[in-house]
């Protein structure tokens, strides 16, 4: 498949630390992830990975240290700017009282931005993209499989036509076949609208899978910083360990 003309952002990790409590969670992080590109966040549990992202969204404010989306400053403080971007929660995050179709068009119809017949093109749309029909619209949460939770709140991410989509743990809680289905779905789904994806996971099969490059991230500091090739052939004891199994 040929990719769409890139509309991805930009980003730049600057120096980004983080404590709570006295106890250091993120140390001097320093990236650049390219514009289009599939950039994976791993390493095991506790590493620093969701806080990581929370600041990429602006939730939370770096003790030091600064993150830049096509150049404007991200968070509580920082002005707002025009860039369009989305999250993919770890949970799903989908209201049970909705059905999918209303989950996916929340945001279109509680901001009113298009009339009720171009919100339900739209989101049979976005729908289609990651392999759900009509029937499935009409399902409630409920009655879906995770895997299916986790298609419909990627098809919610997409509404907004984002140029910046955050996963946080995509594949969590799934099996192996359907966490494979996911991860096809990131990459087509890259490749289809050009934006910049950020995926953090502890799943070593997604993060080699569909990443162009992957930080490995434990302790609060990145330790590798590479393509899936460079990061398989590290050194580094603890990403050997976390390689070869121990962690999961």
């Amino acid at each position: 498949m040929t990719a769409s003309p890139a509309t991805g952002l930009p980003l730049s990790v600057r120096q980004l630390t983080k404590s709570y409590g006295g106890r250091l969670v993120l140390q001097s992080v320093t990236l650049e992830i390219a514009a289009g590109e599939i950039f994976v966040l791993m390493g095991p549990s506790g590493a620093g990975k969701s806080v990581f992202l929370r600041h990429l969204i602006g939730l939370e404010e770096p003790d030091s240290g600064e993150i830049l989306v096509a150049g404007a400053r991200v968070g509580p403080e920082a002005a707002e700017t025009k860039h369009r971007l989305a999250m993919v929660f770890q949970s799903g995050g989908l209201l049970n009282s909705l059905n999918v179709e209303e989950n996916v068009g929340l945001y279109l119809s509680e901001h009113r931005l298009q009339p009720p017949a171009e919100i339900a093109r739209i989101v049979a749309e976005k729908l289609s993209l990651v392999r759900l029909g009509p029937d499935d619209a009409r399902k409630y949460p409920s009655e879906l499989s995770g895997g299916m939770r986790k298609r419909v709140a990627i098809a919610r991410a997409l509404v907004v036509e984002p140029q910046l989509i955050l996963y946080d743990e995509p594949t969590s809680e799934l099996d192996p076949l359907v966490s494979l289905t996911i991860g096809r779905e990131i990459v087509n789904l890259n490749q289809r609208t050009g934006a910049t994806s950020v995926v953090v996971t502890h799943h070593r099969d997604l993060a080699f899978g569909i990443a162009d490059r992957i930080a490995f991230l434990a302790d609060g500091q990145i330790l590798a910083l590479g393509t899936p090739a460079e990061i398989r052939a590290s050194t580094v004891p603890l990403i050997q360990q976390f390689l070869t199994a121990e962690f999961k």
